[in-house]
């Protein structure tokens, strides 16, 4: 557990000096009282009166010295919490994957590609329409790795917009067609892929295109100088804080014709994950699993290739599912370096349980949060 620490501290000072003189000798008092801790300000108030004193053969008339007073604005210091994976929200245990650069990895989800490698390990993942039968994945590392990850798929131009978020992220992708591949190399993904870098190979058990890998650790060694880590992208509560919102067994999701279902294991504190009506496994770990499942309703408008765009800046619905509760949402994101913004309805930050969290891309109006029995 990892609670954040808060400290104030205040206090209150009043000093009262009288002075008199009596044949050039000066007596000076003061008094110190320190104040609790609930106080708002510090006041300081300096009083000074002159006694009448008489000196042969002349008489000095009493004089009083105006009243000064002072007001020291409060301070309140407030103790940071433990430093955190920026994209997990635990607690680092490695600072030097805490600096590591994010890497995107784009999965592929034909049937052919299934079942695929790395979604248990990665901080996050991404699930988007790419066309009308199929949903792609994409898959980003930073606190951990997969060896192997695949199979690696080629990009989409929606991919420019959601992951200028990550801070120049590596991009690994099997390719695309030149109007894409122009626009990944003209943006600020670091593009990594098998023309660009030789660190992929062709599995033998499955058929040309579902059968390109790699792993993260021989891609992460390209990455370049000037690559830092990923901003932090959502809010976290403590690791003991309950959930907000209501009780959910999980929600269910059709993104065109695929249909996904995540079901909630109290006992695990994991999401699984269901697609097709069948367990969603991973080659490597058995059913995906996931912290927090967040839904965010998107607007998609043609793209090239017929590939349907992602608006991924402006704002729209989102269903959040984290701890066993449901919280009914808004997405917001300005700008391009932005991360998505979620606000719950009655106006509080959404907080997510620190560890892995599945992003689901559907259309309006395909989004249903199971009830509580």
């Amino acid at each position: 557990m990892y609670p954040h620490r808060s400290k104030s501290s205040r206090s209150l000072l009043s000093i009262t000096v009288a002075v008199a003189f009596a044949t050039g000798l000066v007596a000076c008092s003061s008094d110190a009282k320190k104040a609790t801790e609930t106080s708002a300000s510090v006041k300081a108030t300096v009083t000074t009166q002159a006694s009448p004193t008489t000196v042969a053969p002349t008489t000095v008339a009493p004089t009083t010295v105006p009243v000064t007073t002072t007001t020291v604005p409060a301070t309140t210091t407030t103790v940071p919490g433990p430093p955190v994976y920026p994209l997990t929200g635990v607690e680092i245990a490695d600072p030097a994957l805490a600096g590591q650069v994010a890497l995107v990895v784009k999965i592929d989800n034909a049937p052919g590609a299934r079942p695929q490698n790395g979604f248990n390990e990665a901080d996050l993942v991404f699930e988007e329409i790419v066309n009308a039968n199929l949903t792609r994945f994409a898959m980003v590392f930073q606190s951990q790795g997969s060896n192997p990850v695949g199979p690696i798929r080629s990009g989409r131009i929606q991919d420019i917009n959601l992951f200028s978020a990550l801070n120049r992220p590596l991009f690994a992708w099997s390719g695309g067609n030149a109007t894409v591949t122009a626009a990944i190399r003209a943006s600020e993904l670091i593009d990594i892929g098998p023309s660009r870098s030789n660190v992929y190979f062709r599995a033998r058990d499955r058929g040309v295109p579902h059968n390109l890998y790699s792993s993260t650790d021989t891609l992460w060694t390209n990455t370049p100088v000037y690559a830092g880590p990923p901003p932090q992208q959502f809010s976290y509560r403590s690791p003991d804080a309950p959930a907000a919102g209501v009780a959910s067994p999980g929600v269910a999701v059709t993104l065109d014709s695929i249909n996904v279902r995540w079901d909630w294991d109290a006992q695990a504190g994991l999401y699984r994950r269901m697609m097709e009506g069948r367990v969603h496994n991973d080659a490597s770990s058995g059913q995906v699993t996931t912290n927090n499942v967040v839904v965010l309703n998107m607007e998609y408008l043609p793209g090239i290739s017929d590939s349907p765009d992602a608006q991924t800046i402006g704002t729209g619905e989102a269903f959040v599912f984290t701890g066993g509760n449901y919280i009914h949402a808004k997405w917001t994101r300005n700008g391009l370096h932005d991360p998505f913004a979620l606000t719950a309805d009655d106006g509080s930050v959404v907080k997510l349980h620190p560890g892995r969290t599945f992003i689901e891309l559907p259309r309006p109006g395909n989004t249903l949060a199971l009830p509580a029995s």
